[in-house]
């Protein structure tokens, strides 16, 4: 089968399995590893196309689950597609609205059919089945759909987590089967699994069997210790084919983005550089810097020193800081558009370091600048 997206390796890594690729899409060719911005709702929050494109962004993440309550998918096919709805050339992921729902909790009832729920806008009643899952993102139009899949909590026990593994690989066949436009849209299976070995190759083995075009690993960064997160991402990622994207959802911050990257990561994910904007939090080369703190009152220099984003080319941290204070909306802008430059440019050095042989030194010197995550 000819896929709509495929993935290219370009180089490996010696000294770990960090690996340099590229994936093509019919919106552009993305240079991996990536961090890919959310923009839930159609947008990245406080963030316009443009700026988006200028600081390097190659592809960024929708949501089915909250498009289709607001302003519903049959709007946005009208309207072209989201690409053309929110004016963004290249590529789209979309999040199949799974994680979504489950986390309604009392909100929510899961039966084989699908998860029947209420809206946390209105209250009203809605079905989302993987046929519709699946409807919906193909009205999107998005380059990369996601399987629905049911998202354990953590923790769980082995039984719940057994028996949600397989009706998510029962979902994915049928999302596969209802899959309408092969041409122009691919879609991805989610490993779960918990925090079971075994269950997690079980997973995998039932998934890849499938032949999609790329992978993700759902079900981390739930609440988890982060040891324990790292020794379940280190095999998981093993149990991936190596000719395809293999994608970790729901993370950003860079030390989870650099141990994803060296166990063969290629795709991230997460809010978290929006959100911690508008609560006045910034990523910089040494470490987080929490502007609405008293010592920045009158400190003129940049944001950060050794960053060229809009940001910190024009404003002092003082200025920063009065804005958040104030409450105006051009601290979430300015902020919001730095933690995304940041990372933007943090995965462009990453993959330079790969092709260069020297990504554990890139690695240890970043941890070494930015301090405690």
């Amino acid at each position: 089968m000819k896929h709509a997206v495929t993935y290219e390796l370009i180089k490996k890594d010696t000294k770990t399995r960090a690996r340099r690729g590229r994936l093509h899409t019919p919106h552009g060719t993305i240079e991996t590893p990536v961090f890919m911005p959310v923009g839930t709702a159609g947008t990245v929050k406080a963030m316009k196309p443009e700026s988006l494109k200028e600081m390097g962004a190659q592809i960024i993440l929708s949501n089915t689950y909250h498009l289709y309550l607001r302003p519903g998918h049959e709007l946005v096919r009208e309207a072209g597609g989201l690409h053309k709805f929110m004016n963004w050339d290249r590529a789209i992921l979309t999040d199949s609205g799974g994680f979504q729902v489950f986390s309604l909790g009392d909100l929510r009832k899961i039966t084989e059919e699908g998860v029947k729920f209420r809206s946390h806008i209105d209250g009203s009643s809605h079905m989302l089945t993987p046929e519709k899952s699946m409807e919906i993102q193909n009205a999107l139009g998005s380059d990369i759909m996601m399987a629905f899949d049911e998202c354990a909590p953590y923790p769980a026990d082995r039984d719940y987590v057994k028996h949600s593994l397989e009706r998510t690989t029962r979902w994915l066949k049928r999302c596969k089967d209802y899959h309408q436009n092969m041409e122009n849209q691919s879609l991805f299976g989610i490993m779960q699994g918990g925090m079971y070995r075994d269950l997690r190759e079980e997973s995998a083995k039932a998934i890849v069997d499938l032949d999609l075009p790329g992978y993700a690993i759902g079900g981390l960064s739930v609440g988890e210790p982060k040891d324990l997160m790292l020794e379940v991402l280190d095999y998981s990622a093993d149990f991936l084919p190596a000719d395809k994207a293999r994608y970790l959802m729901g993370v950003g911050t860079p030390d989870y983005l650099f141990e994803g990257v060296e166990r063969g990561v290629d795709m991230f994910d997460c809010v978290l550089p929006t959100r911690i904007a508008r609560n006045g939090t910034a990523m910089t080369s040494r470490g987080k810097v929490v502007i609405k703190n008293a010592k920045y009152q009158k400190d003129f220099s940049p944001l950060d020193p050794n960053c060229d984003c809009y940001t910190c080319r024009n404003y002092s941290r003082a200025y920063l800081r009065h804005l958040f204070k104030a409450n105006e909306i051009l601290s979430s802008m300015l902020l919001s558009e730095h933690n995304l430059y940041f990372l933007v440019k943090m995965m462009e050095n990453i993959r330079k370091a790969i092709e260069e042989d020297r990504f554990t030194e890139y690695k240890n010197e970043f941890y070494e600048a930015y301090g405690p995550f």
